[in-house]
């Protein structure tokens, strides 16, 4: 689905009634309608007073986040993360994102046997599956899990799992779940390593020239971010941007850090 518009509008202007509990979310997760104007809308909200502390995020911050991974998802055109807004709602202050209905027979991830992938997929690592078994876990090589990877990188997503990649029915694929970003330190944890070490495509590198140029002070991109992040995770930002730029490579593991997020779906 591609979304209209005047989502952004309709989900902070919106009347927020809750629907009910999305019960697999680790942090309160709210199953809404908003409705502006003659307009309605299925959508997420995550009051600020249901997250988790972190030990290594500012407590409270979490909802801002995820708004500032969709202020520069925007900003690179590439549209992956649905419209999200910061609002009130009626558990306080929280994140308001579109509702995206996924289609549930896409094939982005699988297990198999193996050492090296089949062509059109892409190596992630080894994983336990029972029994003393071990099987390859790969990832589609997909345009728009490349573009997510190069995103990713930007926000330092400590986070990115199998289940919060939502690929709809026109062909679009989202990203969801961005509370744990934009930490000034190397957080990256993701399923996306397949294009590691590998040549940035000319497509993003004209778009991480446009987001350093947006990132600069008094730029449009870094206007809208300060409110939402620390001005050391802005910084941050502007770091890595400027190092896949220098590299033009998608990063690879640190080793400092686990690379695949816990459990990996």
């Amino acid at each position: 689905m591609t979304p209209p518009p005047d989502a952004a509008e309709l989900l902070a202007r919106g009347e927020l009634t809750v629907r009910g509990r999305i019960r697999e979310a680790s942090n309160a997760a709210l199953y809404c309608t908003v409705a502006y104007d003659g307009r309605e809308a299925a959508c997420v909200y995550k009051p600020v007073a249901g997250e988790r502390p972190l030990w290594d995020f500012p407590d409270g911050t979490l909802a801002q986040r995820e708004v500032a991974a969709w202020e520069v998802s925007e900003a690179t055109g590439w549209g992956l993360v649905p419209p999200t807004v910061l609002r009130e709602g009626p558990y306080g202050e929280g994140m308001c994102q579109l509702w995206i209905e996924a289609t549930p027979d896409a094939e982005l991830l699988a297990l198999v046997d193996g050492e090296e992938p089949e062509p059109g997929w892409k190596a992630i690592g080894f994983a336990e599956v029972g029994e003393g078994r071990t099987a390859l876990l790969v990832h589609a090589d997909d345009e728009r899990l490349r573009r997510l990877a190069v995103l990713d990188a930007v926000l330092n997503n400590a986070d990115r799992k199998g289940g919060h990649l939502l690929p709809t029915g026109d062909g679009r694929l989202y990203g969801i779940d961005h509370g744990v970003t934009f930490n000034a330190e190397n957080k990256l944890r993701t399923l996306l390593w397949g294009w590691a070490g590998e040549p940035l495509t000319q497509e993003a590198v004209d778009v991480l020239e446009g987001l350093r140029k947006d990132l600069a002070e008094g730029g449009t991109l870094a206007a809208r971010l300060a409110p939402l992040i620390t001005g050391a995770e802005l910084d941050a930002t502007r770091a890595r941007v400027a190092a896949l730029l220098a590299s033009r490579t998608h990063p690879e593991p640190s080793g400092e850090w686990p690379a695949i997020p816990w459990p990996p779906v």
